[in-house]
């Protein structure tokens, strides 16, 4: 390719596996599965600046979410500004639909480096706006999300077949996507089109050799004990986690269930898996098994706010959840979830509550001192554990950068502390900046040394609590009288009609916490809850008037005092060397803080894996710098156990591929390298009529598809069967098979959101007057059972409220029928389904026109044939004749002129038209007297 050769370019890529796997990639295409942590985004830019600073090239970078191209293009600059060199243009973005074709078209002349979204990269491709076989090369990131049926896979589809000089390089950092299924390496390397995967484990003899060669970074590892309050709630949810797994277990047993396990149900991904493994039966399973799942996820995210919440906060999180799934008032306890049943619940919320006061509070002592705290009430207040150690750790930083200072050392004297999440970051930020102040009342003894404590801050936020409970509890009392008046007067509305005996209904609504009770008519602001399939959402709603009142607090003492009046002392460069950083754990982004603050201390305040190896990359690459780093975590919690789970699953996950590896075959792409005179015969058109001769053209077949539609994997699959994509904004249907056939195309959840707004009526009606062939496709889940009743659940306890959806569902489409009878219906359990239904349409049929299918819907004077161009409401009139069909509706519509000709025909006339039967009921119909049949009273 032009601009490939290599250019003589100053890279930074300090340790010797990095400088293999550059050298790899610039010989030969290949998928590089790299673990986490080792530098990934590195390699990639030191990649791209290399052909970037030798010119002349079109290089496409795919996959790349925003924080990546933000790195990756500050790194090319830095690097060009490095290397002196003239050629390099940097990284270009191409990610907005807004951009213009004009201006993309002048871009890919120019070349360059380009970062392009998915969807606009295939609508280039396809369209011919950007040519692959200038391309230069492409970059993919993230491959573990090219799948068969995903737009990058399509991608390069194209890219292989159109070009083959071209190179092709693949990146991932995440291993255990490649080990589920059956060959999955080997399939994934027929996704990309490639034929040599590299493994750098972190045990690979060149990454361990690099990174324990050099002098290693300090690491002190710090086991900190939970409180006895902390094991019993962390028991007893893990008590619940079992219990529910094995009520699945019961409930599923034709299921598989080797992972279903309490360390799977750790993982973030847990009922992501159980959910999608019952998918093909969701539809037969009880609401008990699906409220199991759901109940999974929130046991889940409890074990995690146990130990990232402080006390109080995460007493305020269960009664939000204790809040949400308490039934309506009225009805039965049936749809609890069951885990509040058992003993361990109950030990969960008492526990909870006894880490932040002891003692009783009414509802009056929260209504007449809303700021502060009753006297019934005894404060306990317990801290993190980790708050104390963290100060801990502080001091002796302070003390050791006093005692052992190094001059010669290039890194700063800045304490780098890293968190899971911004909450913990808030979090810590409060607890650091008022450790040392005590509570009011308390003064230490002359000459003793302050102990850091958080009394100050739980204090406030126990005060804060208090006066949320005292909000909470009063909206649940008047919601509560508001429900029940709502159920009397439905009860009473039942008897009346005659139904007393089915159940109440479920009209429960709920208030966020702090909020007035309002009425319906602003459902959307008092946060309803109708359904336990509602929860998490009622739960998020509750749970963001947590975190508000701490930042209120804080930025009310920060803005005391003017800042502006003394402006020289406000604004001042942090000294490093006294800077504490606190940063929340951000992928391969942490390699900019590390080399930005280049710390001497570094704080893991949360346990993170990726992180460890990003240190032991940093201290590797910079032999001036050192790094003492201080590792935390709770001993004995599903803290330390998912950090061990996650690191083991990542070993096995290599392991498995290094042996797949060994014994995979070479993979042979022949959807790339198809056969010309294969290709010739895919195109053979063989329309025969009237006794035709058999003709066969050179044109393969096409389908005009809406851009809109390259969100789904249906294009790609249709361009595998080889089947010409051509993408163009249509106004009318979203796909264009021939010059009759026009198809809109639905998922069950757009079919029932069409229907609610009124679209579908107006597409279809469209599709009805410019095409013979309107079609309406039902698509659904390929991995979900072929039925409309898993969207007819809707999470509801009873069968009474959920079986109203499917038939109105159904009604729905018998009325779209019967409005516009020529409309056909496709139901599709699958987009490859659906492609081979498209196939079996266009056969021994002519190929649609791009131009006419684009024009149709937007020039008024562009009308269809025949009943196209009528109007729609006269036919629908004709069909509501005594015994019109089709087929007399179109004959009338020909050669009638209008309704009043039509009323005004003789007998003989319209028999000779329609037939005698038909002829005789529409005559009599149009002259028949409408006193006939009245009976007029005698005087």
């Amino acid at each position: 390719m032009p601009g490939d050769e290599k250019a003589p370019v100053k890279l930074s890529l300090p340790l010797e596996f990095q400088q293999d796997i550059f050298k790899e990639l610039r010989e030969d295409d290949e998928l590089v599965l790299l673990a986490r942590g080792l530098g990934l985004l590195r390699i990639v830019t030191n990649l791209l600046h290399s052909y970037d600073a030798a010119g002349n090239n079109l290089i496409l970078l795919v996959g790349a979410d925003e924080r990546e191209n933000v790195w990756i293009g500050e790194a090319l600059a830095e690097h060009a500004a490095v290397s002196v060199a003239p050629k390099a243009r940097g990284l270009s973005l191409v990610n907005t639909d807004l951009m213009s074709v004009g201006t993309r078209e002048k871009m890919y002349a120019q070349g360059g480096i380009f970062s392009i979204t998915s969807r606009i990269l295939i609508v280039d491709f396809l369209s011919g706006l950007l040519n692959p076989e200038t391309v230069t090369g492409v970059v993919v990131l993230h491959a573990e999300r090219v799948v068969a049926t995903s737009l990058e896979a399509f991608i390069l589809r194209i890219y292989r077949q159109k070009n083959k000089a071209g190179f092709l390089k693949a990146f991932s950092d995440s291993p255990e996507p490649f080990t589920t299924g059956f060959s999955p390496l080997t399939n994934m390397m027929k996704n990309l089109f490639l034929q040599k995967p590299s493994l750098y484990p972190r045990f690979h003899v060149s990454v361990a050799k690099s990174l324990e060669g050099r002098k290693k970074a300090e690491v002190i590892e710090l086991e900190v004990p939970m409180t006895d309050a902390m094991r019993d709630i962390q028991n007893a949810v893990l008590e619940c986690v079992e219990v529910s797994i094995s009520e699945l277990r019961k409930s599923n047993t034709g299921i598989e269930m080797e992972d279903w396990t309490l360390d799977s149900a750790l993982h973030k991904n847990f009922d992501t898996m159980i959910r999608r493994q019952l998918d093909p039966v969701w539809h037969r399973t009880t609401f008990k098994t699906r409220q199991v799942v759901r109940d999974l996820t929130l046991l889940r995210t409890i074990l995690h706010a146990l130990l990232t919440y402080d006390a109080v906060d995460f007493n305020k999180y269960l009664d939000t959840v204790l809040a949400a799934s308490q039934p309506p008032p009225g009805s039965t306890k049936q749809n609890q979830s069951p885990w509040l049943f058992l003993d361990a619940a109950d030990t969960i919320f008492t526990t909870a509550k006894r880490r932040v006061y002891t003692g009783k509070v009414s509802n009056a002592d929260l209504a007449n001192n809303p700021n502060s705290v009753p006297d019934s009430l005894e404060p306990v207040l317990e801290e993190l554990p980790k708050w104390n150690q963290l100060a801990e750790i502080l001091q002796e930083i302070e003390q050791d950068a006093y005692l052992n200072p190094t001059p010669q050392d290039t890194s700063t004297g800045a304490i780098l502390i890293m968190c899971g999440d911004q909450g913990t970051c808030r979090q810590l930020r409060e607890y650091l900046q008022i450790m040392y102040v005590k509570p009011e009342g308390e003064n230490d003894e002359d000459g003793a040394e302050s102990e850091p404590s958080a009394q100050v801050m739980m204090r406030r936020k126990l005060r804060n609590y208090l006066s949320w409970k005292g909000d909470f509890t009063k909206v649940s009392s008047a919601l509560f009288s508001e429900n029940q008046k709502a159920i009397n007067s439905s009860t009473e509305n039942r008897v009346q009609s005659g139904k007393a005996n089915k159940p109440p209904p479920n009209k429960r609504r709920r208030v966020r916490g702090g909020g007035a009770a309002g009425s319906g008519s602003t459902r959307s602001d008092t946060g309803a809850v109708r359904t336990p399939g509602d929860r998490d959402a009622h739960i998020a709603s509750l749970m963001a008037e947590l975190q508000p009142t701490e930042i209120e607090a804080m930025q009310k003492t920060e803005i005391s005092t003017d800042p502006l009046d003394d402006m020289d002392s406000y604004y001042t460069l942090f000294d490093m060397d006294s800077l504490v950083v606190i940063h929340p754990y951000d992928g391969d982004l942490d390699e900019h803080i590390l080399e930005e603050t280049k710390p001497r201390y570094v704080v893991m305040y949360e346990p993170d894996a990726a992180f460890i190896r990003r240190i032991e990359v940093y201290r590797s690459s910079h032999t001036d710098r050192t790094v003492k780093v201080f590792f935390m975590y709770y001993g004995g919690s599903v803290e330390e156990q998912r950090y061990l789970s996650a690191v083991r699953r990542e070993k096995d996950a290599f392991t498995r591929l290094i042996r797949e590896r060994g014994n995979m075959a070479l993979t042979l792409n022949n959807d790339a390298n198809l056969d010309p005179q294969e290709s010739f015969l895919r195109t053979i058109n063989t329309r025969i009529a009237g006794g035709g001769r058999l003709a066969a053209t050179t044109q393969p077949p096409r389908v005009v598809v809406d851009v809109r539609e390259f969100r789904s994997s249906l294009p790609s699959l249709l361009h595998g069967r080889s089947i010409v994509v051509v993408p163009c904004m249509l106004t009318v249907g979203d796909y264009v098979l021939t010059p009759q056939i026009c198809i809109e195309r639905k998922s069950i959840r757009d079919l029932i959101g069409s229907f609610t707004n009124g679209r579908l009526y107006n597409q279809v009606e469209a599709m009805m007057e410019h095409y013979k062939s309107p079609m309406l496709l039902i698509e659904f889940d390929q991995n979900k059972s072929f039925t409309l009743e898993p969207f007819s659940d809707l999470s509801a306890p009873s069968t009474t409220a959920g079986l109203a959806v499917a038939p109105d569902l159904q009604s729905k489409l018998v009325m779209l029928t019967l409005a516009f009878p020529r409309l056909k219906i496709i139901w599709s359990s699958s987009p490859y389904q659906t492609a081979e239904i498209f196939s079996e349409l266009k056969k021994q049929a002519e190929e649609p026109d791009p131009l006419k299918a684009v024009q149709i819907g937007l020039d008024p004077s562009m009308q269809g044939d025949e009943m196209r161009s009528f109007n729609q409401v006269t036919q629908d009139m004709l069909r509501a004749l005594p015994g019109a069909n089709e087929k007399i509706v179109t004959t009338l519509t020909l050669e009638v002129e209008s309704l009043m000709e039509l009323a005004n025909m003789e007998e003989k006339e319209l028999c000779k038209l329609i037939g005698t039967d038909v002829g005789r009921r529409i005559h009599r119909f149009f002259n028949r007297s409408v006193y006939e049949d009245v009976a007029v009273p005698t005087l």
